[in-house]
């Protein structure tokens, strides 16, 4: 009895610190850029929810294609390999593991009997049709920023769906995080359930940018961190954290750790496409997040997130300057002798012919290591993931695949490997080693796996 007292006393000071600090910190993701904000119908700029200008004329259904595709539903409705929006997607988390559901039309088992009042409560509180809460690995606390009209054409495109009967899987949560009822306390702490407010003080394009980044793409999910109580701590807004086993790097101002070197060409080639020269491309979360989501967005809607994330406040994070020069061309320099020789041989066999030993893919510039934030990161966190998952993503230039070599090699041939690539191609060498790569696995979903495989 001593210890759940224990317990319980401990999570309600955890969630009143985590309060505390929001509290100072304010509600609004948006509050940084100081100024004013007005209720959306007192706006009369220019309209910077919905969908784009030249959508305006769209049937319903056509805008919510539009905006589902700019609020990623379908990464986290999707399990690996799965029919979209069936849910199952794990939420590999500290405390147990979460699974996304079925938003089909589906009335068993999905959302087919939702009406626009229900839908509306899911989606800005987090509340399902039955009354019981749901847990913010659903994004409401940033989809509250979405208009009601924004979610009512989501609804709409969700319902010409072909229904899928697929059941939720048992989330596996651990006391007390498993008691649905303590979400009350958290929401009224941490969802402000409030609307997006223009900011009077910003131009048209600056709070579509802010409209797109905070309450569609609600970017803040992956790319901040969390406070005691995992609540978003925009403190520290998009100075990277780690999500589903990927870093999610510092996507602010800073020089050095963020993308403050990057051009504004720089920023709108990788969100478009998931690629840009010098920086290299994007690969598991933030792939998908472009194939799935920002390819689809108009360029005027891309400028306009370029142009708010111009605004965030640099936040440094402990990331080395990024390595922008290309590797010796022989494979006998450029890395210190006490690296083992392991990554090296599973290096040249799997790798070279593709990304060279500079770092300079004669196939694609989507497999050029120089200048990759993944490889100067000295967690080589991205890195191991790359090579347990692979790459398989469309683009405008076509198919970009690299095979996934999770199955094939031990958890230490990936530590090796990977310490290699950070140490010839990145700022510092990483220092994996197969525990570290056997608990990435676990944090992030697979496509598949063969666990004889796993042991090093």
């Amino acid at each position: 009895m001593k210890k759940i007292i224990g317990l319980v006393v401990a999570l309600i000071v955890v969630i009143a610190l985590g309060f505390a600090g929001w509290l100072v910190l304010g509600r609004d993701p948006t509050s940084f850029a100081g100024g004013s904000t007005v209720a959306l119908e007192d706006y009369q700029v220019a309209n910077t929810t919905g969908v784009p200008a030249q959508l305006a004329g769209e049937d319903l259904v056509k805008r919510g294609e539009y905006l589902i595709h700019a609020a990623d539903c379908q990464a986290c409705h999707t399990a690996p390999g799965g029919t979209p929006f069936t849910g199952g997607f794990a939420f590999n988390l500290p405390f147990g593991t979460i699974y996304s559901t079925n938003i089909t039309p589906d009335k068993e088992t999905g959302i087919g009997n939702y009406t626009d009042a229900q839908f509306l409560a899911a989606v800005h509180r987090g509340i399902r049709a039955d009354g019981e809460k749901l847990y913010p690995a659903m994004p409401y606390t940033s989809y509250s920023y979405m208009t009601d009209a924004d979610v009512l054409a989501i609804k709409a495109y969700l319902f010409t769906l072909a229904p899928a009967h697929a059941p939720a899987r048992q989330n596996r949560l651990s006391w007390p995080f498993d008691q649905r009822s303590l979400l009350t306390f958290w929401n009224g702490m941490f969802n402000a359930d409030e609307r997006f407010r223009p900011n009077t003080g910003e131009s048209p394009q600056w709070n579509r940018g802010a409209y797109l980044a905070e309450a569609l793409g609600h970017c803040g999910e992956c790319h901040t961190p969390r406070n005691l109580a995992f609540a978003l701590d925009n403190h520290h807004k998009f100075a990277g954290a780690i999500t589903a086993g990927w870093h999610a790097y510092n996507i602010t101002g800073d020089r050095d750790s963020g993308i403050g070197g990057w051009s504004d060409e720089d920023i709108y080639l990788y969100l478009s496409t998931g690629h840009a020269n010098g920086h290299g491309g994007a690969a598991g979360p933030m792939g998908e997040a472009t194939d799935d989501s920002l390819s689809y967005l108009v360029p005027d809607d891309v400028h306009a997130l370029v142009a708010y994330l111009r605004s965030i406040p640099a936040h440094a994070s402990d990331l080395p300057r990024t390595v922008t020069t290309a590797a010796p061309a022989s494979h006998k320099e450029g890395v210190a002798a006490d690296v083992d020789s392991r990554g090296e041989k599973i290096f040249a066999g799997a790798c070279a012919s593709c990304h060279d030993w500079t770092g300079v893919s004669p196939v694609t510039g989507y497999a050029t290591l120089t200048g990759v934030r993944a490889v100067n990161d000295p967690s080589a966190t991205n890195v191991a993931q790359t090579v347990i998952n692979g790459v398989d993503r469309t683009t405008a230039e076509g198919r970009i695949f690299m095979p996934a070599f999770g199955e094939g090699y031990s958890d230490d041939d990936i530590a090796a490997v990977a310490n290699y690539v950070t140490a010839r191609f990145g700022a510092k060498g990483a220092h994996l080693t197969g525990k570290d790569v056997a608990n990435l696995r676990k944090q992030a979903p697979q496509q598949s796996s063969s666990p004889e495989a796993h042991n090093g």
